[in-house]
């Protein structure tokens, strides 16, 4: 049953970071920012959110100095917005899964490729 509301409210902490990214925080170097998941403990002291970051190197890495300037913003306004208690600490991670598929894919289509040039 624990784990049950655990899961709720990781789902409740993604929807409201992901708003306030769109609506509330202002800051203009956080765009195409996108929130992927987030892994809260079993005691819901921590939470892991994961986030992906497109655009240019350089623009991926303001976003990310943006991103750790507003997460006391982000845990203050998660404790109102949900009604919890004690607010958990908000660890961000990069979310390099995309990279990862994209890497894999163009791994595959080499072999497709070399396989083509075999057969002929």
């Amino acid at each position: 049953m624990a784990r049950l509301r655990v899961e709720k409210v990781q789902e409740a902490i993604q929807h409201e970071i992901s708003n306030m990214l769109l609506l509330d925080i202002k800051d203009p170097r956080i765009k195409l920012v996108t929130v992927t998941g987030v892994n809260l403990t079993d005691d819901m002291s921590q939470a892991k959110v994961f986030v992906s970051l497109y655009g240019s190197a350089e623009e991926q890495e303001q976003a990310w100095k943006a991103l750790n300037k507003a997460k006391g913003f982000m845990r203050t306004e998660i404790a109102k917005r949900i009604r919890l208690r004690f607010a958990p600490e908000l660890i961000l991670e990069k979310d390099t899964s995309w990279e990862y598929g994209e890497h894999i894919d163009s791994l595959l289509r080499q072999i497709k490729e070399n396989e083509g040039t075999k057969n002929e």
